[in-house]
């Protein structure tokens, strides 16, 4: 069998059945991920802090839980039931309960949440809202139920522990401000197990105390304190019980709220008629009545002797202003102020006639230099030379525009002359017509034989007629010379 040939066009199997591969779209690939992580991962529990936390117009929210070392896209749907959704935000954190999965349009694994528990602070800050919310719609945070503090109070119930630094700076402040001021100090716990049943029970016994006929001494309370001192959210809660709520509620006494420090916000603060930021500012305020007045009444010495300077000095200043005002209504200073009125007007009438006069002069004199310059005379002669030098610019305006008129006119006339066709003709060139249409002959092909044809020469014309010939006329691009004049 002879060698099978080939064409140049035949390369052969460009790709042998051992080098074929499989290759996939991006979109296949990314949902045969997504169905894996689906059947081996599926349902996990995964601890975090949230982080790029955004909650989108339609209700979704889609925040990443990290750690140290790594971190996870998550959304939760508006549809989803999760307790506390609307306290979520960035450094909470949180056990998430879902459903992993790949979002296919960017190729990234995110987890569909379906429980959400907060950790740490973050479940003490959601027992927070739910006890707040809860108060607040019964209306004990309502502001019509507040009640003012007396302004210069004599004995107050104190609620704290007798051990922390809270009722040291309280009576600090106290004994600087109104050292005369009463306190019944009712000692509870402030934080730890129990510490809220101690608050609320001190909190009945001072107002247990403020209505007993027995009480000593006998004076009712003014208002009650209930404060402690700074400290974590943890050792802040005996103050977020509900049992604490409800005593300061019911208490027919005052209360001042100050329970750590000026960022801290406890139940108790909502609650209370007045919420100081640290105990020392509730001192302050307590005891500003009687420290303003104190302040007042050791100034007022002082202070009337600067009333009584003032007065006496307004009262000089008023006799002096009678005085003079006596002195300017005097008859002999009206008379003396009337005469010296006269003769300010007698000064001006003299002014006046003065310069009317001036004036009268000025114009009479101007209209006689008008009246020399308008003299009839004069005025004739200067028309007259006015006239005769009109006429003569006239004239020679008029000869020169007829000067450029004549000059364009010859040099219109040489170009014509140059351009006319006689002038070529004069040349020794003639002009070959169809003597039937008058069209012009401009090549020889254009004509065929019998066709009569007139010639125009410079003088006169000849007619022909195109007769036909064994050989076609060589066309070519050369310039006829036009034959030497005679």
């Amino acid at each position: 069998m002879g060698k099978q040939s080939k064409s140049q066009w035949d390369f052969g199997e460009l790709f042998p059945p051992e080098a074929t591969r499989r290759v996939l779209t991006v979109s296949e690939l990314t949902t045969q991920i997504k169905r894996l992580l689906e059947r081996e991962v599926g349902q996990v529990w995964v601890t975090g802090e949230i982080t790029n936390f955004r909650a989108q117009s339609s209700g979704h929210l889609y925040f990443t839980l990290k750690d140290a070392g790594a971190q996870l896209s998550c959304v939760l749907f508006r549809g989803a039931t999760v307790t506390g959704r609307e306290l979520l935000e960035d450094g909470l954190k949180v056990i998430a309960q879902g459903e992993l999965t790949v979002y296919e349009p960017r190729g990234q694994y995110q987890l569909i949440v379906r429980q959400l528990e907060l950790q740490g602070v973050g479940a003490l800050q959601l027992a927070f809202e739910k006890l707040k919310r809860k108060l607040a719609a019964e209306g004990l945070f309502a502001p019509e139920r507040k009640r003012p503090l007396p302004k210069y109070p004599r004995r107050i119930g104190l609620v704290t522990s007798p051990m922390g630094a809270a009722i040291r700076d309280v009576l600090h402040v106290i004994r600087r401000r109104n050292p005369a001021l009463e306190i019944i100090l009712a000692p509870c716990r402030v934080q730890g197990e129990g510490a809220a049943a101690e608050i609320a029970a001190a909190i009945r016994l001072l107002n247990e105390l403020h209505h007993s006929p027995f009480r000593v001494p006998r004076s009712p309370l003014d208002l009650i304190l209930v404060t402690r001192g700074g400290g974590s959210l943890e050792d802040l809660w005996a103050f977020n019980e509900e049992a604490v709520a409800r005593a300061l509620f019911e208490s027919v006494v005052p209360v001042v709220s100050a329970v750590g420090h000026e960022i801290d916000f406890t139940i108790s603060d909502f609650v209370a008629d007045v919420r100081a930021a640290t105990p020392s500012a509730a001192a302050e305020l307590i005891t500003e009545g009687v420290f303003s007045r104190r302040e007042f009444v050791a100034d007022s010495g002082g202070w009337l002797l600067r009333h009584v300077r003032q007065q006496v000095d307004d009262r000089r200043a008023d006799l002096e202003q009678r005085t003079r005002r006596l002195a300017r209504m005097h008859p002999r200073r009206q008379l003396n102020d009337r005469l010296q009125h006269l003769d300010d007007l007698r000064a001006g009438l003299l002014r006046s006639v003065r310069q009317g006069w001036r004036a009268g002069e000025a114009a009479w004199r101007q209209a006689h230099q008008r009246l020399l310059s308008v003299r009839p005379a004069q005025l004739l002669t200067q028309r007259r030379h006015a006239l005769r030098e009109g006429n003569r610019r006239l004239r020679e305006q008029a000869r020169h525009a007829l000067q450029q008129v004549g000059n364009r006119l010859a040099h219109a006339d040489a170009r014509l002359r140059l351009l006319s066709p006689a002038n070529v003709l004069e040349r020794g060139y003639s002009i070959t017509r169809e003597a039937a249409t008058g069209r012009v002959v401009r090549e020889a092909t254009t004509v065929h034989p019998g066709v009569r044809l007139r010639t125009q020469l410079a003088r006169g014309e000849i007619d022909s007629v195109v007769a036909p010939t064994s050989e076609p006329p060589e066309r070519n691009h050369q310039v006829l010379e036009p034959p030497p004049s005679a």
